[in-house]
């Protein structure tokens, strides 16, 4: 697995260091900086992320997390069209289905990486958790 799709909570557990499960969403980053790996997030995800680390650190502080992350990842639009697909969609998280429509315009990517796997059962792409993708890495 050189090319995943990262789902926002993967990224706010690096930057929030949200324990227990920010070791592994560092160690995922830590593949990407090294070149082993690239890691692709969807548009949709800064405006979350920013909503949810201003609750933790300044605006300027948070801006610069996200100006890092635009650095460290490479970043999938959300258009018209991946709207409109999930709204016809019979996701239950809209959220979700807009990272998933996001993940399948690119097809570099082989696997979405959330700790919510439940929530993309019906996924034409592997979805793994953070641990399951490291033991593939």
């Amino acid at each position: 697995m050189n090319t995943i799709f990262l789902d926002t909570n993967i990224i706010i557990d690096f930057l929030a260091d949200r324990e227990p499960f920010s070791e592994d969403a560092a160690k995922l980053f830590d593949f990407s900086l090294k070149g082993k790996s690239k890691i692709y997030v969807s548009a949709l995800s800064y405006n979350n992320i920013y909503y949810i680390l201003r609750r933790q650190f300044s605006h300027i502080e948070t801006i610069k997390m996200l100006t890092a992350l635009n650095e460290w990842t490479i970043m999938l639009e959300a258009s018209k069209d991946i709207v409109n697909k999930s709204l016809q969609s019979d996701f239950t998280d809209f959220e979700d289905a807009i990272q998933y429509y996001s993940a399948l315009t690119n097809q570099n990517i082989e696997c979405i990486v959330t700790r919510n796997t439940k929530d993309y059962k019906k996924s034409v792409l592997p979805v793994m958790t953070p641990r399951e993708v490291l033991k593939c890495l």
